[in-house]
């Protein structure tokens, strides 16, 4: 996924300088650190470099549905999150990969487009394809009927774990979560209706 690109950042003596600027010219309009004008100005830059800051967060990481976390809600309601794949009390990592596996499923049928789906969710896998068996094979290959010819195989990990960030998780919530049963239920909504998919477990 592509990191969001950084904004220019302000901070509050940015603001201060700013509106010091804006002023008059004049001994009226005392410059000097000391000065109650300075403070008045200070406060209020203070003020809007906060803003600014969140503005900043919003832009950056907001914009994302797999950083987002204030904005997470309204990401989901436009893709039609939580659905029945999204596991029980999810965590915000869950989340986040849900919206992503839902951006990233833009259709398709070819290996490349499943194991796309599932990097979005947190997997790396690879997807085999089988073939029946056929006059002329090798001796001691494994014989497959004509049925194998619409059977896949998704071969993962026997585990991911998806670690709670500082900061995003809530109390209470695990430090590692597993969600195979979301990655199965992502790809048997997504894959051809007249295939068969294996899931392949292991090292």
């Amino acid at each position: 996924m592509s990191q969001a690109a950084s904004i220019p950042y302000a901070s509050q003596a940015d603001f201060l300088a700013a509106a010091q600027a804006l002023l008059p010219p004049g001994d009226a309009w005392a410059l000097e650190e000391d000065a109650l004008l300075t403070a008045l100005l200070n406060a209020r830059a203070a003020s809007a470099a906060r803003v600014h800051e969140r503005v900043a967060d919003l832009t950056e990481a907001e914009q994302f549905p797999w950083m987002a976390v204030d904005l997470l809600p309204d990401w989901e309601a436009a893709y039609g999150l939580p659905d029945p794949c999204t596991p029980l009390n999810a965590t915000i990592a869950q989340r986040q990969a849900a919206v992503a596996a839902k951006v990233a499923s833009t259709g398709g049928q070819s290996p490349a487009y499943f194991e796309q789906v599932a990097a979005a969710l947190g997997w790396t896998v690879t997807v085999t394809e089988f073939t029946p068996t056929r006059f002329g094979a090798l001796f001691g290959t494994p014989f497959r009927g004509q049925q194998w010819q619409w059977t896949w195989q998704v071969n993962a990990p026997m585990i991911v774990a998806i670690p709670a960030r500082f900061g995003e998780a809530y109390f209470g919530q695990l430090f590692v979560a597993e969600s195979s049963s979301q990655l199965e239920c992502v790809l048997n909504r997504l894959k051809p209706s007249h295939t068969v998919l294996l899931m392949n477990y292991g090292d």
